[in-house]
């Protein structure tokens, strides 16, 4: 999206990428935030890979909105969450984005490793519908009604 002069956030939607490999963990993504009532673009990348390429792209062309949150599978094809995570959090124009580490694992050394990097959040998904359903809805909850988000646009 082109603007010379951006919505104040409460008045747009909110830009979601969400970087996840499971058709499954999409669909009951996109059902939630549906439901959750809260305007939103989600835009899906299926790997790290395409998910970088998204970003980046969007940094170089003037006037492309960045996205206001990423939630990121860390157990992605050709590109691994982790490595997107550290290139989004090293990059001047990216490493201000919000980043929800969304994954099954609770091992502690991806927790830690994810803290490291610099992550925002860190969730372990739970297995059944219910439990995931009401996750997403006290993520956009929170991170879409609550949290001041930095603009979407590279100064």
């Amino acid at each position: 999206m082109v603007a010379d002069s951006p919505l104040p956030l409460d008045q747009r939607p909110i830009e979601i990428l969400l970087v996840e490999d499971n058709p499954g963990d999409v669909r009951l993504t996109r059902e939630a935030l549906t439901e959750s009532s809260i305007r939103n673009k989600l835009t899906v990348m299926a790997d790290g890979q395409a998910a970088m390429d998204y970003l980046e792209e969007s940094v170089s062309r003037p006037g492309v909105a960045l996205p206001d949150l990423v939630l990121l599978d860390l157990n992605l094809p050709k590109l691994s969450g982790h490595e997107v995570l550290r290139r989004m959090k090293s990059s001047v124009s990216l490493k201000r984005i919000p980043v929800i580490a969304l994954t099954t694992s609770d091992a502690q050394r991806d927790v830690l490793a994810c803290y490291d990097e610099h992550v925002n959040c860190y969730i372990t998904k739970p297995m059944a519908y219910a439990p995931f359903m009401d996750l997403m809805r006290s993520v956009a909850d929170f991170w879409m009604r609550r949290v001041e988000l930095p603009a979407r646009f590279p100064q």
